[in-house]
């Protein structure tokens, strides 16, 4: 049974209660995570002078993972996309789960990022609205 002191401490991202460590560190999306991977891949191949050169495998399926789950394909959609949802005023993690899964109305944004539902930061219903719409603009023109 946790006493009353202890029940502050304990962690609630709905709430955005994640740790000091969690709130300052920098989150990526999978589509940025693709682009630095493929970065590396080329980076060692080139290194080795040749091009069929076998890539570890965690390398391999981490990429092929990331491609396969990224909504967002070349680095300026990218680059917008965090432009755009850094001005919403997101905490790290809010910003990469929203570009990961580009949810399609308020209710879904709300239901997998529920630190949005919390009071006082100025996330009505239509600011969160507004922030879908622009997202939906970067990946209409990508």
């Amino acid at each position: 049974m946790l006493r009353a002191d202890e029940e502050d401490d304990e962690e609630d991202a709905s709430e955005l209660k994640i740790g000091d460590d969690f709130l300052k560190a920098k989150c990526l999306m999978n589509s940025e995570v693709a682009i630095l991977l493929e970065h590396r891949c080329d980076q060692m191949k080139h290194m080795s002078g040749d091009s069929t050169t076998q890539l570890p495998q965690v390398l391999e399926k981490s990429l092929q993972y990331v491609k396969r789950f990224s909504r967002f394909t070349n680095q300026g959609s990218v680059k917008q996309v965090r432009e755009v949802l850094s001005r919403y005023q997101l905490a790290e993690f809010e910003l990469a789960v929203i570009g990961n899964l580009c949810p399609e109305n308020v209710e879904e944004a709300k239901s997998v990022v529920p630190s949005l539902k919390t009071k006082g930061r100025g996330h009505d219903d239509e600011a969160i609205e507004r922030l879908l719409n622009d997202l939906l603009m970067v990946k209409k023109f990508e």
